[in-house]
């Protein structure tokens, strides 16, 4: 189930003191199950992006096709779209508002019609995805963890089954762990389910790690839209505008830099140690020979 957006341009107050450009000319489109990443600098029109992935927010101009079809037309059923394209916040508070999680996991399916036997079974399969514990369900969201929220916010989405997940800043103020385990869980969906998944992540090595490919941002426009190792040659480039490509592109490059033969296109700590490894066995039997 394709998102198609073609020459989006988004505009902040128009007509007033406070207007600013904030999308720019965005032609892009997430393939059904696709893990894309979407990355950039504070300000760089990432977040404003995703809003109009689902219709939450409406293009000044440009339109956007979920589907083939214009969300844009007069007689869409936004509502529907709502329910197909799942947007969790960065912040999990703004989707947690019930007395209890697992109340609040029941909100979004029952508000599709469906009967309460089929709402509760939804809500209750859809915590168990994300890995939050039985013991959890009757507390207030608000005694929960900051992880334990991000984890019941995904849940409410997931109950509703959307086909495409989309996720802004999942781990933010997380712990390494609780990051890990977020991520992992949001993979695993992918694989098992084939749900199309949108990262945006201020962490390069969560999206080096993760997505399949790599939308960069920068200044409300599309800078890099590729593979992950074909971005990350632009390291150079991407520290210009404030990023920064995963440190083991570094340290791959430097290796280069003094005679090894390594793959400088590694983007992750398992895929460098592969390569290395390469190198030195090759080394040995070169020199055995």
């Amino acid at each position: 189930m394709s998102i198609k957006l073609e020459h989006v341009n988004y505009i902040y107050s128009p007509g007033t003191a406070y207007e600013k450009q904030a999308l720019t000319d965005i032609c892009l489109e997430f393939p059904d199950g696709q893990f894309a990443g979407i990355i950039g600098h504070t300000g760089s029109g990432k977040s404003t992006l995703i809003q109009h992935l689902n219709g939450l927010v409406r293009a000044t101009s440009g339109t956007v096709y979920y589907n083939g079809e214009d969300i844009y037309r007069e007689d869409y059923p936004m509502k529907d779209l709502r329910s197909r394209v799942g947007l969790v916040f960065q912040y999990p508070e703004y989707q947690l508002f019930e007395v209890d999680v697992f109340s609040d996991v029941c909100f979004g399916p029952k508000n599709l019609g469906l009967p309460k036997e089929e709402v509760e079974k939804r809500a209750y399969h859809a915590l168990q995805q994300v890995g939050l514990k039985e013991k959890y369900f009757k507390k207030s969201p608000f005694e929960l963890s900051g992880g334990q929220k991000r984890r019941a916010a995904i849940a409410g989405i997931l109950a509703m089954q959307p086909e495409v997940l989309i996720l802004d800043e999942p781990t933010a103020g997380l712990d390494p762990k609780g990051r890990d385990d977020i991520l992992d869980q949001i993979q695993l969906l992918h694989r098992e389910q084939g749900i199309t998944v949108v990262l945006v992540s201020h962490s390069m090595e969560d999206i080096a790690r993760y997505v399949e490919r790599i939308v960069v941002m920068d200044k409300g426009r599309v800078r890099f839209n590729d593979r992950p190792e074909k971005v990350f040659e632009h390291y150079r480039e991407l520290e210009q505008i404030g990023l920064a490509a995963p440190q083991v592109t570094y340290v791959m490059q430097a290796l280069r830099e003094r005679g090894m033969d390594v793959d400088i296109h590694a983007a992750t700590v398992e895929g460098a140690a592969a390569s290395i490894r390469s190198y030195f066995g090759n080394f040995e039997k070169r020199r055995e020979g």
